[in-house]
């Protein structure tokens, strides 16, 4: 048969081992998949002991074992056909591949019985990194990616839910009694000042010690969001100067618009 074992004490390598392996995993996988009408047909019980082969170069064979089966490699699973009537189709290819998982992996070890400790597990590891043939005949391989996908999204999901809370909280924070930040820069407050549009509230215009917006010149209320200037040391109302709560996150330093223009 194409394909044979090398023996015992070869010099095979894991990759070389592996890719024997795969090429006989796919012939199996082919014949139970999308070859299956076939298989079915030369599976005839009416014949002697049937074996399903896979090859190294992704072909597949029925025949008997003892006309095609090189000396000391594992034999499959006799008897395939006789069991082909007795049991619904499904079912049928179900233990099929139960038995060629297990055949593929004696060929594997066989074939790769020179390799070291480390060789070994490093095929293994290799080997166990494809769904088994019987996973993917059953669809099992499909349902578990599946699932894998759904587990994923849900935790996309999470994390964005997670996010936008942690936003929400970060904006509540932004208060009338809000920090100032500890880096100031020095101006000249003999500097003149031009209004420019702007009805800004000199220092110690408050009253009964209530702070006034810079801007507009009204009260602070609970239910609003304001800011105050790094610079002047001036509150004014978040809608006034067009600052929201979420961008004042990323605001390092705030400097309100007259003193962009006049205190630089």
């Amino acid at each position: 048969m194409e394909g044979g074992a090398k023996g015992q004490n070869n010099n095979s390598k894991p990759l070389d081992v592996f890719n024997n392996f795969k090429g006989r995993y796919a012939a199996l996988i082919k014949a139970l998949t999308t070859d299956v009408e076939e298989f079915f047909k030369q599976c005839d019980p009416e014949k002697e002991n049937l074996c399903l082969y896979g090859l190294p170069n992704e072909q597949w064979v029925v025949n008997l074992p003892a006309e095609d089966l090189p000396p000391g490699l594992p034999e499959p699973v006799l008897g395939i056909n006789f069991a082909r009537d007795g049991m619904q189709q499904k079912e049928w290819l179900s233990f099929v591949s139960y038995h060629s998982d297990a055949w593929l992996l004696a060929v594997a070890f066989y074939v790769g019985a020179g390799l070291s400790k480390a060789e070994r597990k490093r095929l293994f590891d290799m080997i166990n990194d494809l769904p088994t043939i019987h996973e993917v005949v059953t669809g099992v391989q499909k349902k578990q990616q599946k699932e894998k996908s759904a587990v994923s999204n849900q935790s996309k999901k999470k994390s964005k839910s997670n996010t936008s809370k942690r936003a929400s909280e970060s904006r509540g924070k932004f208060t009338k009694s809000q920090q100032k930040y500890e880096e100031e820069e020095d101006y000249d407050e003999d500097e003149e000042e031009e209004e420019d549009g702007w009805d800004i509230v000199k220092d110690g215009e408050e009253e009964q010690g209530e702070t006034l917006c810079g801007a507009c010149g009204e009260k602070y209320a609970d239910d609003e969001f304001w800011i105050c200037c790094d610079h002047c040391e001036k509150w004014y109302h978040g809608q006034c100067v067009k600052i929201t709560a979420a961008a004042a996150e990323f605001i390092k330093q705030y400097k309100c618009p007259p003193c962009k223009r006049y205190r630089k």
